[in-house]
């Protein structure tokens, strides 16, 4: 079996049998008959590596292949006349005025760790996403290795998705404006389009890490400021080359550029920060703080062209400015609220005596916030600033005085449970004169969040301070996540949980007065089913964190929203991978949104709460037994993060000792690697177990239901795309690994008894590892909820299950077909792992040690500890060629050369083609997480 088409045939054949015996695994039996090959020499690894390339290759073609369903038509001419056909020729021009004046869509561009793709695989993907038909372009003849991610790789990244989103958004506002002067032309100017605002947290997230210094913001702003005078520069040259802004804006660009390159050299020193804070601070020439002048002068252009195209580019350039201002787009800075209460309590409460979440505090802080003056601040006092919350809004402080006067920022506050942080980042921001510029924003996503959030949002708006401020800045700004609510509560549960405090939020901001403001709702919502984006297009995509049963609250409340999604990492800013894709992605948003303008009409699954707040709860109660199960932790951390290939620069988890993935508690891994690890071990818990469960006796009622309602079918729909790609079968699979039946019997017959010192000591190692069990129980209790998912969905279907999608049917082989290869990789380090020699003991590591590493996938570890163990001498001391004699060394040293071809190397090409397997089933799913 060295082809593809081999192990494809052969994986059909090994199908058939399970009709015999139910328990058959053909995923496992086709890894041990490639790891017979691989183990007798009929296979070796190269050969595997080209089974694993042309995987590789097929799936990203799949991706390819789904990116486009999700954005399709691509042309532009074909998008531009789409957009065209949403203008309502018998809309007045108030009402054209009142659609796109304000964003159909925050777009947020963040970078957690799903940076899957490196760059070259990103552009073929994107390249093929153009092509009518993507499984035929090419896109594997670009290298698999790509850069190192850093943070300053995730925030150039950043840039050039947000440039080409913008540019995108030129050509509709041009189109926009274009219908305006046709229809209206005496009246056409006075139309500012703004159908998209963008923005980005990259350089500015303190959640969660501690890589990100002060100056690390501040030049980051600064390069983001000359990008963007540089792109206005370009702009403005293509209408009129001499125009008398280029001169203002090009100094913009060159003083921003100057002080970016400062703020990236060391500054500890007193001397060498004050230098350069100086020429930060100086009144020069070049420093533009405002583009309203900028702005003015382009709309009396566009007043006063006599050529309509000029026209129309001063329009759009001036719309490019008020929405982005002297930055690619907004940012969002983020701390969490531990920070937030440790910078508070050296202001009111050094002691340590109030309780922050007391009714006390809630007291003090009126007080503070009814006495707060602003406060001067300087680069010093940023330098000399410990306190993470505080260093941030003074870092916020700067930004506004010395780059962009005009562009707000958000405070974003994880883990937010309480009105009092809300409260204490309000009065940060008023203590250093910039709460007329930030929107604090707390970001519900915790389980005690998502509960308690209703009574937070009441206690919040009943504040007279916070309703000032709210007035001031013109919204109410919340955040709600899927992250770690799709972790705890999962999928289904956490996006019913968040609409259902979205609905809260309305209640409040009516009961309080404050229907003159919008409500700001940004769901960081991610990029894979695994993280609460919807896979099935972008209405869904854009429903499924901000329901038409929530948007109809506001609107019934009279209400406008503010819809903020993210763009996460690699995954999300593959739709702006190129100048085609960003049209087409807001043309799709733009489509979808316009659907969802109309009337809400009631949905059933809302009128049957009897029936659905039961399903809900009836869900989230087995994710959270699966959560509180040692046999699901275990099943998560089995192999700890070693099947996940390193997509970002934040640490996906703690530090811990060798043994402590035996004791791993799932809060230390993070969000994003807990959903890749289940679409690894083949099954997206989290999305779908507990709703076959959950319907219970009542499967024809709930079926019923979900089939008259359109969010059930929505929330069906994203079942189905999970459950197409999950394996019960692979579950039990990875736990055959750790059987020591298995490997004690492999040997038995005499036909690998070359194997029989590595299978039996695997098999006495293993007869204490628990792994075998936990998967075997896990796969158990998963079989038991889909047989009755399975009932439910076909009850969905009108009392049969609907006809088999041939592309899920053909991806889901394909995955086990890397499923396959990858165990057979396992089974060949595992080997190789238990018949190294023993070594003496060192830094307190045991071959048993690195064999443990191994079987955790510490790869890297293992590695290091084996080739210190075993090191190869290079160069010898013939190959100099020196005038002075030595009779030293007097024997010949010892060399490992062999020891490390025959272990140490084979173990890490093993793993590297894991890695690789492991990137194209995320590629199946869409996004790593």
């Amino acid at each position: 079996m060295k082809t593809v088409e081999a192990l494809r045939n052969r994986l059909q054949e090994l199908h058939q049998r399970t009709a015999e015996t139910p328990l058959f695994n053909p995923v496992f039996q086709l890894s041990h008959d490639l790891s017979r090959q691989l183990e007798s020499g009929a296979l070796d690894l190269a050969e595997v590596e080209g089974l694993v390339a042309e995987l590789e290759c097929e799936a990203l073609q799949s991706r390819a292949g789904r990116l486009r369903r999700l954005v399709a038509p691509t042309d532009p001419a074909a998008n531009l006349g789409s957009i065209a056909t949403l203008l309502n020729e018998e809309d007045g021009f108030s009402e054209f005025r009142k659609r796109w004046e304000a964003p159909l869509l925050h777009a947020v561009f963040t970078a957690h760790p799903t940076f899957l793709l490196n760059p070259a695989e990103a552009d073929a993907v994107a390249g093929a996403a153009l092509a009518d038909d993507p499984l035929a372009a090419t896109v594997c003849a670009v290298p698999h290795v790509g850069p190192k991610i850093t943070l300053e790789f995730e925030h150039g990244e950043a840039l050039d998705a947000i440039e080409r989103a913008a540019r995108a958004r030129d050509a509709i506002n041009a189109t926009l404006l274009g219908h305006a002067r046709a229809r209206w032309p005496g009246r056409w100017l006075d139309f500012r389009p703004l159908p998209f605002r963008f923005a980005s947290w990259v350089g500015y997230d303190m959640d969660g890490r501690t890589d990100i210094s002060w100056t690390t913001s501040i030049a980051f702003r600064l390069r983001e400021k000359a990008r963007r005078l540089g792109t206005y520069v370009a702009q403005l040259t293509a209408i009129e080359a001499n125009h008398p802004l280029l001169e203002s804006l090009r100094a913009g660009e060159a003083h921003a550029a100057e002080m970016a390159a400062l703020f990236v050299q060391p500054l500890t020193e007193p001397e060498a920060l004050s230098a350069v804070a100086n020429r930060m601070t100086a009144d020069e020439p070049g420093k533009l703080l405002s583009l309203a002048p900028a702005t003015a002068r382009l709309e009396a252009d566009a007043r006063a062209a006599t050529d309509g195209q000029a026209a129309i580019g001063y329009a759009t350039l001036a719309a490019a400015m008020r929405a982005d201002g002297l930055g690619m787009g907004w940012i969002h800075f983020r701390v969490n609220s531990s920070q937030l209460h440790n910078a508070l309590r050296r202001r009111i409460d050094p002691d340590g005596t109030l309780d922050l979440g007391s009714k006390g505090a809630l007291s003090r802080l009126r007080e503070v916030l009814a006495q707060a003056r602003p406060l001067r601040v300087n680069f010093g006092a940023l330098a000399i600033e410990t306190s993470t919350a505080m260093r941030q809004f003074l870092v916020m402080a700067q930004i506004l005085h010395h780059i962009d006067a005009d562009a707000p920022i958000r405070m974003l506050i994880a883990e937010c449970e309480q009105p009092q942080t809300v409260l204490a980042a309000l009065y940060l921001a008023r203590l250093f004169g910039i709460d007329d510029k930030v929107d604090v924003s707390p970001l519900f996503e915790t389980e005690t969040a998502l509960e308690h959030g209703g009574r937070f949002l009441d206690a919040l708006l009943a504040e007279p301070a916070y309703r000032d401020y709210a007035r001031l800045r013109g919204r109410v700004a919340v955040q709600t996540g899927f992250s770690d609510a799709g972790r705890f509560l999962g999928q289904i549960p956490a996006a019913l949980a968040i609409e259902r405090l979205q609905g809260r939020l309305a209640d409040a901001m009516k009961v309080n007065g404050l229907t003159d403001v919008s409500a700001l709702i940004f769901d960081t919502h991610g990029e894979s089913m695994g993280r609460g984006a919807h896979p099935s297009g972008f209405a869904d995509r854009l429903t499924w964190p901000l329901s038409r049963w929530a948007r109809g609250r506001f609107a019934r409340a009279g209400i406008s929203i503010e819809a903020e999604a993210s763009f996460q990492g690699g995954d999300g800013y593959l739709f702006f991978r190129n100048d085609e894709l960003a049209l087409a992605t807001l043309t799709r948003i733009a489509e979808a949104e316009g659907a969802l303008s109309g009337d809400y009409q009631n949905d059933p699954f809302y009128d049957r709460t009897d029936l659905s707040l039961d399903f809900y709860r009836s869900i989230r109660r087995v994710q959270r037994e699966h959560l509180e199960s040692a046999t699901y932790a275990r099943a998560v951390t089995a192999f700890g993060l070693g099947m996940l290939k390193s997509t970002g620069s934040r640490v996906s988890r703690r530090q811990s000792d060798i043994h402590a993935d035996r004791t791993m508690s799932l809060r230390q891994i993070r969000a994003i690697p807990h959903n890749a690890i289940l679409q690894q071990i083949g099954y997206s818990v989290n999305v779908i177990a507990g709703a076959g469960t959950a319907a219970g006796d009542e499967a024809e009622a709930i079926a019923d239901l979900l089939g008259r309602s359109e969010r059930g079918r929505q929330l069906v729909r994203l079942l189905q795309a999970a459950n197409g790609l999950a394996s019960i079968k692979t579950v039990g699979a990875f736990g055959e690994l750790f059987n020591s039946a298995y490997w004690a019997s492999r040997p038995y017959r005499g036909t690998e008894t070359h194997l029989e010192n590595g299978c039996l000591g695997l098999a006495e190692y293993l007869t204490k590892d628990d792994r075998a069990g936990v998967f075997r129980r896990l796969a158990s209790r998963l079989r038991v909820d889909w047989m009755k998912l399975h009932r439910l969905l076909a009850m969905v279907g009108g009392g049969k299950a609907e006809g088999r999608d041939p592309v899920a049917d053909e991806q889901r082989r394909n995955i086990g077909l890397l499923q396959a290869v990858r165990l057979a990789l396992l089974m060949h380090m595992f080997l190789r792992a238990v018949q190294v020699p023993a070594f003496s003991r060192a830094n307190d590591v045991s071959r048993d040690d690195v064999l443990e590493m191994v079987l955790s996938l510490r790869v890297d570890e293992a590695l290091a500890q084996l080739r210190r163990a075993y090191p190869v001498i290079e160069p010898k001391i013939g190959d100099f060629t020196l005038d002075e004699p030595t009779d030293y060394p007097d024997s010949q040293g010892e060399d490992y050369s062999a020891i490390r071809a025959r272990f140490i190397d084979p173990i890490e090409q093993a793993h590297a083609l894991n890695i690789r397997i492991a990137a194209a089933i995320a590629n199946y799913f869409g996004a790593h997480g």
